[in-house]
């Protein structure tokens, strides 16, 4: 559906990389890291503490629900090696809301447009569908939540030096599985195979980027459910995007593996950017009304 959104999209701040653990067995991940040649300046038991209390923020920024209190209007951008696509999206109390507005770095054509426009109509007139879509968000969020209180426990995190980001320095630590985590489900089972690197901004504690690649094949339910095959990568970045407020603005994502005796693929990147604040009571009908007041061309709307 072309209204639809990401999963990994929907979600607030940093539940985008948990979404990503918890659907690992419908969706893929993976990533090679880069080597890192700092000395260690931080104990393990300090590298823990921190990298908990970063991940603590970013639960309690989940739970908090942030962006239903401070919603924010983006673009967001996604190249696959069959297509491009670029959307308006608007965050709402009811649900995001998302116009298409070109394919292919193309706007859209007559039928198309009207398509889209169509459909926007039936958003307006059938408020059950909207209700549907803000079910399934909130389903989503809550399997995320599961898996983003396990990560402090799932992996060992060891510090490996200091980077730069976008928003300033930020502090690198790589993880790996504990062998004394005991997943308590399907969709935590796959930590246990999965190893990379957080970074940590040290000022507000938040996590700036998480990779993580997929060390071995992982099956469910004795490979009945599915598999995802070894190799491939993930990398999510997020950042402050204005009043304290975090957003993903970096999703690339190569996986491969099978559902249910099915073969998926997915190898993508989306990139998030023009964030403008709401204001928090906006309704969705309202938020429509800011899509269809857009111009179709993604050039002509960053103007």
């Amino acid at each position: 559906m072309r209204g639809r959104l990401s999963p990994v999209r929907k979600l607030l701040p940093l539940i985008g990389i948990a979404t990503w653990f918890a659907t690992c067995y419908a969706s893929w991940s993976g990533l090679p890291l880069q080597g890192q040649t700092s000395e260690p300046t931080f104990s393990p038991a300090q590298a823990q503490a921190l990298v908990q209390r970063a991940l603590a923020t970013e639960s309690q920024a989940a739970q908090d629900l942030s962006h239903v209190g401070h919603p924010m209007r983006y673009q967001l951008h996604k190249t696959s090696p069959n297509l491009t696509s670029a959307k308006e999206i608007v965050e709402t109390r009811d649900g995001d809301v998302a116009r298409l507005l070109s394919i292919n770095d193309q706007p859209l054509s007559p039928e198309s447009e009207q398509q889209e426009q169509a459909r926007l109509q039936a958003l307006i007139d059938n408020p059950s569908l909207q209700q549907h879509r803000k079910q399934s968000e909130d389903s989503d969020t809550a399997r995320a939540m599961k898996v983003l209180r396990v990560l402090p426990s799932a992996f060992i995190y060891e510090f490996t030096g200091m980077g730069a980001a976008p928003g300033g320095t930020v502090e690198k630590f790589s993880f790996k599985p504990n062998p004394q985590f005991s997943p308590p489900d399907l969709e935590t089972g796959v930590l246990t195979a999965m190893v990379g690197e957080i970074w940590i901004d040290p000022v507000q504690e938040r996590v700036v980027r998480l990779a993580g690649s997929l060390q071995q094949d992982k099956d469910f339910g004795w490979g009945l459910l599915g598999e995802l095959d070894k190799g491939g990568w993930v990398e999510i970045d997020q950042a402050d995007v204005g009043g304290h407020q975090w957003r993903i603005v970096h999703l690339k994502l190569i996986m491969n593996g099978r559902v249910l005796f099915k073969a998926k693929k997915s190898n993508s990147i989306q990139e998030y950017t023009q964030f403008v604040p709401l204001p928090p009571d906006l309704t969705y009908r309202q938020a429509i009304e800011i899509l269809r007041s857009l111009p179709a061309s993604p050039a002509e709307a960053s103007r």
